[in-house]
């Protein structure tokens, strides 16, 4: 999750940047200085290929500001994720797939390991659910942080629910019947997956 309105996701290859949507533009940018150094370090025997930032609109000038913040210390390709904004405006829908209206209930908080949430309708985690936190709704499940417990989402039968997160990190999805194990190390290395749901063959897809 974002603190102070930034949040921060390290890959070997990919560095993401979430940026709450109403941030201040100046204060974006004295944080970011302040961070990158330290992040420097992070990377010091390797090159991350992409800076993706997302969460937050930037005009054609302050695009340049950033890149050149940012160039100073990497350079990799800056990737401005305009449409992917942050909290429920980040919700798009896989294949034109439709979010069934139902009735939703929020968390305002992260999940540590051992709890465990239920609903009949739709739940959403203004946090993260850290490993070993269980979520378990009728419907879709939104998650504005990482996902690495288990979801399991549309588990009274709904195949069409999605499960929907900041990033997906997690070793098991479930929606509706269907359950799919991931690999160990699956996700490293590869862009950001942020969106789980069943395809015509009832397969989960993470993507």
């Amino acid at each position: 999750m974002a603190n102070n309105g930034i949040g921060y996701s390290f890959r070997r290859k990919q560095i993401t940047i979430r940026v709450r949507e109403h941030i201040d533009f100046r204060e974006f940018v004295s944080k970011l200085k302040k961070k990158l150094p330290e992040v420097r370090i992070l990377y010091k025997n390797t090159e991350p290929e992409i800076i993706s930032i997302i969460g937050r609109d930037f005009n054609e000038k302050e695009q340049i500001i950033i890149n050149k913040v940012i160039g100073n210390f990497f350079t990799g390709k800056v990737k401005f994720n305009n449409s992917e904004k942050l909290g429920l405006y980040g919700i798009h829908k896989p294949f034109k797939k439709e979010i069934a209206i139902s009735e939703t209930k929020f968390y305002t908080h992260s999940l540590r390991s051992g709890q465990k949430v239920e609903f009949i309708g739709s739940i959403v985690i203004l946090g993260d659910v850290n490993n070993g936190a269980e979520v378990i709704a009728g419907e879709n499940i939104i998650i504005l942080g990482t996902l690495r417990g288990l979801a399991h989402a549309g588990a009274r039968g709904n195949k069409e629910a999605i499960i929907s997160a900041g990033s997906i990190e997690t070793n098991q999805i479930r929606i509706s019947n269907v359950i799919r194990n991931c690999e160990k190390g699956e996700f490293e290395n590869t862009i950001i997956k942020t969106n789980a749901y069943l395809n015509k063959d009832d397969k989960i897809v993470i993507e």
